[in-house]
């Protein structure tokens, strides 16, 4: 990684001009400019203690006009002192893509302020990391009760106490500002609706709960979006109940992530993260925007990030089978079904974790035990090589399970790091699963954030995390985004809660607002278990295996079974599979929305990809639904001529004309079918 460097402590005299790419940053005088081709935004220098006064969407010429008097970060009322600015041209490290970061610096009192501004080319947004370091007070002061407010009568009535801690506000003016607040769960052992939105018109003083908050211009067309890079509401640090707050035209990203004990002189301490992107026009403009930022998170490498993985975990042998000759077989079939790479779940290692088929396992002070992470010389006396070896014969990667050990805020998190090097540089382990955290503490999250640092620089950014969302308090959706992929939920057959209508609605409502591509996504064996749905019509087992591994395209597909039981007529998926393959990364690389009605087991429903302005994808489902011909709303304009081709599944080619709603009609079929197409437009 390169990076090209400009240093200034600034005073009003002193000018600066940066281009790095289609990136800017440039101050005269006391006027800051940042943006590219498609952003634009101006701030009062102020001493570093940055103002903003205008954000312009370029492709639409929308420009937002502020008050221009609020700074854009508060945590206190100190006067700003001793700013400087450093701007640095950084280039890719294939996590990464290139980017400009401008770095401002200051103080409020006893506190250091450092807000670093991230640039990427062509895409409508600029992403602000918050660091402190000193004495932090006032951020602990509780909001007033809504059942506390009384009526109003007079214009002091209105007068409300002053937020104290702000990442981010934009103040506008204008009175018809609609707003949408996007609040997301996981913990997905016990949620299974993940998705809340709560859309509004700005009045008065009001919290809203999420990671994304979408503001439109009733009076006008365009706006803007802010995402919060935080862990989802439910589970952050120092929380107090809000992730937005909006006052009439004002609308502040809150809600820093740390408290006072966080804070100290001899170390900087980062916040939650802060994104604005500009939008101008409609929904689907500001979906784009927000996909655009999105995807600049992590570099999707079709090598590294693009799989069908297998773990046996799906089918509740816990670890009980697991050892050489198992996971030989295993591969062997993994193979026949078109499994690019076979994970390994808890039970490798010699260490017992809790989640063990035998009693006395502990996720803590795991390194009292030397050889807790050795491969069980039990289960496996030739260690892992025979299992690597095999499976790249048969084209497969292997990866593994790992726990952190917990105690003390990760405080192992160095032992932890030099394990999975070592099992990188020992077997060429690429992929591993990190399971069992728990972050209760900012010291924690930091902690852990070392830990995948460190094992990224020294593996030459090779490995990657697939970071588990089922329990606890982790990194949700925006939080440790450039570090792989999401492993979304634990599904059986076993405990009768495994329905493919339900896996393909958590991933068709998380695919408006997150990047489908980065969600890993079970299909399960279903021919086990048939007694526990008797009489139920969504049974798994009246679904066909083809339709149950066409659920999971738009995300990363995970086989959740054990291969070794699998009736002979399952092996008949590897077609469908290997034709997946070839266009899995072309379909990932768009910005993937949901098309159709919300899966429901009876809809019409799916996801479009679109790869450009005129190229991409549709996958569309008819789940039990009795007519094979219906009407689907997508992202086209009303108007387009819609060119057909099918990929895979059952469709025909066909060319068709988009109505309003961009609504095409499709026909399948059959009940519980699907077909993916190629399309192009003619506009």
């Amino acid at each position: 990684m390169k990076t090209r460097l400009l240093t200034l402590s600034l005073y009003l005299t002193t000018a600066i001009r940066v281009i790095a790419g289609d990136c800017y940053s440039v101050l005269s005088g006391d006027t800051l400019k940042m943006g590219n081709s498609r952003i634009e935004r101006v701030f009062l220098w102020n001493n570093g203690h940055l103002i903003t006064t205008r954000v312009t969407d370029k492709l639409s010429g929308k420009v937002l006009i502020t008050d221009g008097r609020t700074p854009d970060f508060t945590v206190n009322r100190a006067e700003p002192t001793d700013g400087k600015i450093t701007v640095a041209h950084v280039e890719s490290d294939g996590i990464r893509p290139d980017r400009l970061v401008t770095t401002v610096t200051y103080r409020l009192g006893d506190l250091d302020v450092e807000r670093t501004y991230r640039l990427y080319d062509n895409v409508p947004a600029i992403a602000v990391d918050t660091r402190l370091r000193g004495a932090l007070s006032g951020v602990a002061d509780k909001e007033v009760s809504e059942a506390d407010r009384s009526n109003i009568e007079h214009a002091e009535d209105m007068k409300v106490k002053p937020v104290t801690a702000v990442l981010d506000r934009l103040s506008l003016n204008g009175q018809h500002w609609h707003g949408r607040a996007v609040e997301f769960r996981d913990i997905t052992d016990w949620n299974n609706n993940l998705v809340d939105t709560r859309d509004f018109i700005s009045y008065r003083k009001t919290n809203h709960r999420g990671n994304i908050l979408t503001v439109t211009d009733g009076a006008d067309e365009g706006g803007f979006v802010f995402i919060k890079e935080a862990p989802c509401s439910g589970v952050q640090l120092a929380y107090k109940n809000a992730d937005f707050i909006s006052d009439f035209g004002t609308f502040m990203v809150t809600g820093l992530g740390v408290d006072e004990k966080d804070v100290t002189p001899d170390k900087w301490t980062q916040t939650y993260g802060s994104v604005l992107c500009t939008f101008g026009t409609d929904e689907l403009s500001a979906l784009r925007a927000l996909r655009d930022y999105q995807k600049q998170c992590r570099i999707l490498n079709p090598q590294r990030d693009e799989m069908v993985m297998m773990n046996t975990w799906g089918d509740r042998s816990q670890d009980a089978k697991v050892n050489e000759s198992f996971c030989l077989a295993e591969l062997e079939k993994a193979a026949r079904l078109g499994i690019t790479l076979f994970q390994i779940d808890d039970g490798w290692q010699a260490g017992k974790s809790p989640n063990s088929a035998s009693k006395g396992g502990s996720f803590k002070d795991i390194y009292a035990n030397a050889s807790y992470w050795t491969p069980d010389p039990l289960k496996y006396p030739h260690g892992l090589s025979p299992i690597v070896k095999r499976g790249h014969e048969l084209g497969i990667e292997i990866g593994l399970w790992f726990n952190p050990s917990v105690q003390n805020d990760f405080e192992d998190w160095e032992k932890d790091a030099a394990t999975i090097v070592g099992l990188w540089r020992d077997y060429g382990i690429k992929m591993f699963k990190i399971d069992g955290l728990t972050v209760n503490t900012k010291t924690g999250e930091e902690n852990l954030r070392r830990l995948f640092d460190r094992v990224l620089s020294e593996t030459n950014n090779e490995v990657m995390f697939n970071l588990d969302a089922t329990a606890s308090r982790r990194g949700g959706y925006h939080f440790f985004n450039e570090y792989g992929n999401i492993f979304l939920e634990n599904r059986y057959t076993d405990w009768g809660n495994y329905y493919p209508y339900w896996t393909l609605r958590n991933l068709w409502m998380l695919s408006r607002y997150v990047p489908a591509e980065r969600l890993q996504i079970e299909f399960l064996n279903k021919w086990r278990n048939v007694d526990k749905y008797k009489g139920d019509v969504f049974s798994p087992a009246n679904y066909d295996f083809n339709y149950i591994f066409a659920v999971t395209m738009a995300g990363q597909p995970l086989a959740w079974m054990e291969a070794s039981n699998l009736p002979e007529e399952a092996f008949d998926l590897k077609p469908l599979v290997d034709a997946y393959r070839t266009v899995q990364h072309d379909f990932h690389r768009g910005t993937i929305l949901p098309v159709g009605d919300e899966p429901s087991g009876r809809s019409w429903t799916g996801f479009q990809s679109l790869t450009s302005d005129n190229e991409g994808y549709l996958l569309v489902y008819r789940e039990d639904n009795p007519r094979n011909e219906a009407e689907i709303s997508t992202w086209f304009s009303i108007g387009d001529t819609v060119k057909l081709s099918p990929v895979i599944g059952n469709g025909n080619e066909q060319c068709l004309r988009a109505g309003e709603g961009g609504r095409i009609k499709l026909t399948i079929d059959k009940p519980n079918d699907f077909v993916l197409y190629k399309y192009s437009v003619a506009k």
